[in-house]
C-alpha cells in the first residue's frame, strides 16, 4: 500500500492550511478510490491510505502544483485489518511514510519516497522529482492550457475558449512539457507499484 504523509512547509510562518488541503483533497476524483481518506494526524500534518499508484501520482502532483506542502510516499505492508480511521492505522508503510516526508524537506521537488526495495524507491522519486521539476516551472499561460486539456477539451477547443490560435495553444502546450509529462505519469506509476513489492 501507498501512505501520503503531507506536512505545510513553514507553517510556522504561514496559516494553518489543512483545512484547504483537506477541502482540496475530497474534491479531487481519486477520492472515492482511497483505502481510508485524508485526515488531519497532528499539528499541520495529513495522512491518507491508497493502493492505486496512479491515484498517487496525481494526487503527488497536486500537491507539488500547491507548493505549500512536503509529500512523504510510504510503501509498504500495513497492519491488518486496517483501521476506519488512518490516524490508527500501522504497519512498516507509515514508518517508511515517516522518513519520506523528512527527508522531503532537505529536497529539491519537496517530495520522497521510501520503500522496503530502496534502489526501486529511488527509481520512483527520481521520475516523480522531475514531473515535479516541470510542473514547478510551469507559467501561469501554460497552466491555463494544460487546465482545459485536463477536462478533456481539443486543442481547437481551448483556442476558441481562450480566445488565441491553435498554433499558439500548440506552442503553450509544448512549453509547458504537456505530453511528456502526461506519458510519464503512468510510468511513475509502474515504478511506485514496482517498489511497493
Amino acid at each position: 500500500m501507498l501512505v501520503l504523509t503531507i506536512d505545510q512547509r513553514d507553517s510556522r510562518h504561514d496559516l494553518d492550511r489543512v483545512e484547504e488541503l483537506l477541502r482540496r483533497l475530497k474534491s479531487r476524483p481519486e477520492v472515492g478510490r482511497l483505502v481510508r481518506p485524508f485526515e488531519r494526524t497532528a499539528g499541520d500534518e495529513v495522512q491518507g491510505l491508497l493502493d492505486r499508484p496512479d491515484d498517487a501520482v496525481a494526487v503527488i502532483l497536486d500537491l507539488v502544483r500547491a507548493g505549500t506542502w512536503y509529500v512523504g510516499v510510504g510503501l509498504g505492508a500495513v497492519r491488518q485489518p486496517v483501521p476506519p480511521s488512518v490516524r490508527a492505522a500501522s504497519g512498516p508503510a507509515f514508518v517508511h511514510a515517516r522518513e519520506a516526508v523528512q527527508r522531503a524537506k532537505a529536497s529539491a521537488s519537496r517530495l520522497a519516497v521510501v520503500g522496503p526495495d530502496p534502489v526501486s524507491a529511488s527509481d520512483a522519486e527520481a521520475l516523480l522529482a522531475l514531473l515535479a521539476a516541470v510542473i514547478q516551472r510551469r507559467s501561469p499561460q501554460g497552466w491555463e492550457v494544460a487546465d482545459l486539456m485536463e477536462r478533456g477539451l481539443t486543442q481547437k477547443e481551448v483556442a476558441t475558449r481562450l480566445g488565441i490560435s491553435p498554433q499558439a495553444v500548440s506552442q503553450r502546450l509544448r512549453a509547458a512539457l504537456w505530453h511528456e509529462e502526461h506519458r510519464a505519469r503512468p510510468l511513475a506509476g509502474r515504478l511506485l507499484a514496482w517498489a511497493d513489492r
